[in-house]
């Protein structure tokens, strides 16, 4: 892999244990994500991050447009129950936020932005893999089929056609795992006064809003 910010090059470090992780190695994670782009970067306990079952279930209620359509979001991942058990493997989690224009977010650059979300947490997964972590995770916001390939009609991943188009970058939705982000950057201490909608702001240039990810590390 090329290292250049983005993708990190080596070996893991088998030394490394899932019971200690270094604030060293936390700060090299977050610096990582500033480099590669993050706006603000924070680090949570694993069992801090808050798992709400009922956010689980919007997707689904909601019928939102890329249910199923992927395989990085429901009905096709382990929920909140997964996660609940990737907290007992892991030991931090790296919250990451981006902050855009309003006008950004609601146009069609949001792709783009969206996009370079799940490049971050993705290049903070491999390194801490890379550090021996091994059971580190990387979650974002959206759905990869509307942001990688919504071009085409279907995910060849849950078509049966061949591998994902995207394996270096893609990550799951964090939407279906019930995780309440609100929560979980106030506890990270990221502020989350930045504006969500155009009813909310108002809705002119100068309004700005978010996308967030994570990367549990353990």
């Amino acid at each position: 892999m090329e290292n250049n910010g983005h993708f990190i090059s080596g070996m893991p470090d088998t030394a490394t244990t899932h019971k200690e992780i270094s604030g060293q190695k936390r700060n090299a994670l977050i610096q990582l994500a500033r480099r590669s782009g993050a706006s603000e970067v924070g680090i949570v306990t694993s069992s801090q991050v808050p798992v709400e079952d009922h956010l689980a279930n919007v997707c689904r209620e909601i019928r939102c447009e890329t249910y199923g359509l992927s395989p990085s979001c429901p009905p096709h991942v382990s929920g909140p129950a997964g996660f609940r058990e990737l907290i007992k493997k892991t030991r931090h989690g790296v919250v990451v936020r981006i902050d855009i224009p309003s006008s950004v977010m609601f146009s069609n650059e949001r792709r783009g932005v969206m996009g370079l979300l799940h490049e971050i947490v993705a290049s903070v997964e491999r390194e801490a893999v890379r550090m021996g972590y091994t059971e580190s995770k990387a979650f974002a916001g959206g759905s990869c089929k509307k942001i990688f390939c919504g071009e085409y009609h279907e995910c060849r991943v849950l078509s049966k056609q061949g591998e994902c188009r995207n394996p270096q970058t893609a990550r799951p939705s964090m939407s279906g795992f019930g995780i309440n982000v609100l929560k979980l950057m106030a506890t990270a201490g990221i502020p989350a006064d930045k504006s969500l909608t155009p009813e909310q702001t108002g809705y002119h240039e100068a309004s700005t809003s978010w996308v967030t990810g994570l990367v549990m590390v353990g």
